[in-house]
């Protein structure tokens, strides 16, 4: 399935079996969609295709881009375990910190990967990690624990 026009560039790539648009939209990450997302019984994976609007001044992938999406993504994977740990829906859990190693880099044109992993669970806190892939080779991990309740 082809992304689609965007902005000032067209999609290159196909998008890999299991994603869908992305449903849940934000005012941060409007200007990176289209955004797509798998979703598991305990996690979400997203995903986009690094397009100019992610880019910094030397064609690469912004660290900031890769901190928000990764720490959405994170987010979405510990509502899911609230929802089916605790029956919680709606569910917004909020950051309380998040710690990014940059570990490579990322260019147009790559697929970028949030594979998250959910940690732990308790009464207030929730702890999630993430790999951050670009075309499957890792260029991020993440942690962070979100207030949920």
């Amino acid at each position: 399935m082809p992304n689609g026009p965007m902005g000032d560039n067209e999609a290159t790539i196909t998008v890999p079996d299991g994603f869908v648009l992305h449903d849940r939209r934000s005012p941060v990450t409007a200007p990176w969609e289209p955004i797509y997302a798998r979703h598991e019984a305990d996690q979400v994976r997203l995903g986009l295709e690094i397009r100019t609007p992610h880019t910094n001044s030397r064609g690469l992938l912004h660290g900031g881009v890769i901190a928000a999406i990764t720490d959405n993504a994170m987010g979405l994977s510990v509502a899911t375990v609230l929802r089916a740990a605790r029956g919680e829906t709606g569910t917004s859990p909020i950051t309380a910190s998040l710690s990014i190693d940059y570990l490579g880099r990322a260019a147009l044109g790559q697929w970028l990967e949030i594979d998250t992993q959910f940690v732990h669970l308790g009464k207030q806190q929730a702890v999630a990690q993430a790999l951050v892939t670009a075309d499957g080779q890792i260029i991020a991990r993440a942690n962070a624990t979100f207030r949920v309740g």
